[in-house]
This record gives C-alpha cells, sequence and structure tokens, in this order.
C-alpha cells in the first residue's frame, strides 16, 4: 500500500489516489481511514442480504451494491463502504466510482465498527436526502433494526427479532430472518 504524503486530501485527490491502492479506504471531511478485513459470518450475512436483494429487485431500476462499491455522502464531505445498498436513482448508473443515491444502506456490526455505524456513520447517511431506510444487521443478537425515515423527517426504528420478516417499505419487498442469517451457526 503506498503511504499518504498528505495528512488531508481534496475530495478529487483522494478519489484519484484510492483508485491505486490495495485496499478500501472511507474518506471523511479530508481525512482517510483503513477498513479492516472482515470475518466469516459477517461476510456470509452481507452475501445473504446482497442475494435475496438482487433476486427480489430483477427486473426493476434498482439495483444492490455490495461493500466494494463506494457511498458519496457529499453534505458530510465522506465517502463510506456500506455492506449493501440499493439504489434506484437513474443518476447512480452512470457513475463508475461510487453512487450518491442509495434509498436503502445496509450495515452488518462488527465488534470493531458498532459505534461507529451506530453513531458518527448513521449521522452522516441521514444527510442523504434520498435514505428511507437504514438498517443495523446484529449477528449476534439475531436481529435486524430497521430505522426508516418519516414524512416529518425523523427516524423510526422497527426491531426485527426471530422468525420474522424484516419489511423494506422503499422497495416493496421484505426478508425473511432465517434468510438474513442462513448458514450462520
Amino acid at each position: 500500500m503506498q503511504t499518504a504524503e498528505q495528512l488531508r486530501f481534496s475530495t478529487k485527490d483522494y478519489l484519484d489516489w484510492e483508485e491505486t491502492q490495495a485496499e478500501k479506504l472511507e474518506f471523511v471531511a479530508g481525512e482517510v481511514f483503513a477498513m479492516v478485513g472482515a470475518r466469516q459470518d459477517h461476510v456470509i450475512v452481507s452475501g445473504n442480504i446482497f442475494a435475496a436483494l438482487k433476486q427480489r429487485l430483477r427486473g426493476t431500476p434498482c439495483r444492490p451494491y455490495v461493500s466494494d462499491l463506494k457511498l458519496k455522502v457529499e453534505a458530510a464531505d465522506a465517502f463510506f463502504y456500506p455492506d449493501v445498498m440499493v439504489s434506484c436513482h437513474p443518476g447512480d448508473l452512470d457513475n463508475q466510482q461510487f453512487i450518491s443515491n442509495p434509498s436503502l444502506v445496509i450495515e452488518v456490526l462488527s465488534d470493531s465498527t458498532a459505534a461507529y455505524d451506530r453513531g458518527g456513520k448513521f449521522a452522516a447517511y441521514r444527510k442523504l436526502a434520498s435514505l428511507q431506510e437504514y438498517l443495523i444487521v446484529d449477528i449476534e443478537a439475531r436481529r435486524v433494526e430497521c430505522f426508516r425515515r418519516t414524512a416529518d423527517n425523523d427516524w423510526l426504528l422497527h426491531d426485527y427479532v426471530g422468525e420474522v420478516d424484516c419489511q423494506l417499505t422503499c422497495l416493496s419487498l421484505s426478508l425473511p430472518l432465517a434468510e438474513i442469517f442462513e448458514d450462520i451457526a
């Protein structure tokens, strides 16, 4: 990996520099942060969600994306790598480096990122006008927390635990928790 020769980056400099790096690097207000590798259960759950969304969204204008594509949050001067996200916005189809208008963002919790996913990262995601739902998937608790934007621009928590289906109203579909946590011991 190349070492950054400067402490702060402009957005353009970050995008140019990051393309030459071997690992994923998130960007927040001029600073760059390395992403750590994921554990097997994390990868399985993210893959389960992506596969379920890909299957259910076939033939629609919506596309699911996995963690290798960046999400630009302009209002937060940031780029993130969500575990899974869905965009139905036609403007996102033309940009190969990142998307900017997701309807749904999903983060699968890990010990090292849980506090940030619930706090600072969610605060940044809430600045996306297009975002309608934010899912936090807790493997240990076998729980999905769905934060849904209300008409008043508040965020309402819908907690899914047990043998239930997680309702994704922004996409008019549901995902059974059994499918999300499939192959997890």
